[in-house]
């Protein structure tokens, strides 16, 4: 399935390396978990953290959203616009630990297996001020098994629970949950989703 910041915290230039050593890296499918949250909410703007490849943000601006997707890999990001190159969709070469969060008062800001330090507070928060009023933040991470078995120590990442804990007065926990992915993935050691998905108030 399409993990596309899967697994480690490399940067621009080991992810480049990464996606030119395949004619494509991930699947074209989107992930589960954004199929169950999000295809009854009413289409607005959103921000794809981690978009790799683009299958998120493709089945988003299909039905109806206006995506930026955001990705540390330049030749992702180069790849994604050569497979659409509609107006709905920006693509974006940006390093959001480092880089300005591109726009604000998104509707929608998803990360799926982004993996960002827990060292690196201040990114979060700024990742979760992007969400306007009405909007929701999707978090969906590997269950710590999964993260193990890549090799990682999963009390290095955020997790969608620590998240869930820095969220201010004004937003409902619309989901927080683990469960099964459905095709497994990653050599099928990833099995399950650790699923957050918030709304902010109006």
């Amino acid at each position: 399935m399409n993990e596309h910041t899967h697994g480690d915290m490399d940067g621009a230039a080991e992810w480049d390396q990464r996606y030119s050593s395949a004619d494509r890296l991930w699947t074209a499918d989107v992930n589960p978990a954004l199929i169950t949250e999000i295809a009854d909410v009413e289409p607005g703007t959103a921000l794809d953290v981690g978009s790799g490849e683009g299958a998120d943000a493709r089945w988003l601006a299909d039905r109806g959203w206006q995506v930026t997707a955001v990705d540390i890999s330049q030749v992702a990001i180069d790849r994604a616009r050569e497979t659409d190159t509609r107006e709905a969709i920006t693509w974006l070469r940006a390093d959001l630990t480092v880089d300005e969060i591109p726009g604000r008062d998104f509707g929608l800001v998803s990360l799926h297996y982004f993996p960002l330090a827990r060292t690196d507070e201040t990114s979060i928060r700024r990742i979760i001020e992007a969400v306007g009023p009405g909007g929701r933040l999707l978090m969906v991470s590997h269950e710590a098994e999964g993260i193990r078995a890549h090799g990682r120590n999963p009390d290095d990442y955020f997790q969608p629970a620590d998240v869930a804990a820095l969220l201010a007065d004004g937003w409902t926990i619309l989901t927080d949950e683990t469960r099964e992915r459905g095709v497994a993935a990653g050599g099928g050691a990833h099995t399950h989703d650790v699923v957050l998905h918030a709304r902010r108030a109006e």
